[in-house]
């Protein structure tokens, strides 16, 4: 599959995520995006550098969770398998991504 159509799907995945746990009545803030190619942090393959991840910041309550280990997190990352998304990386709950040459 090209690059592009990946992008596309990607989008949409992401935004159907984001709409489910808006039903749920989780809120959202993004954290890393895009990562550009220069950029210093991360992996220097990340998948961020291919526009196919996403990091969220999740509140339930109005509060910001910080563990990986909330049950939203879990509720996400199934839903997340449905849409065909990469495997959950666990100490890194808030990232959503497409695999791309061999990286989620």
């Amino acid at each position: 599959m090209k690059l592009s159509r990946k992008q596309r799907n990607f989008l949409k995945a992401s935004n159907d995520l984001i709409s489910y746990g808006l039903s749920l009545g989780y809120e959202f803030t993004y954290g890393d995006c895009y990562r550009a190619k220069t950029c210093s942090h991360g992996h220097k393959l990340s998948t961020h550098r291919e526009k196919l991840a996403i990091d969220l910041n999740l509140f339930v309550d109005g509060k910001y969770i910080t563990s990986g280990g909330h049950p939203a997190w879990v509720i996400l990352h199934n839903y997340w398998d449905q849409l065909g998304g990469s495997k959950r990386i666990i100490k890194d709950m808030n990232h959503f991504s497409f695999k791309h040459n061999g990286i989620r």
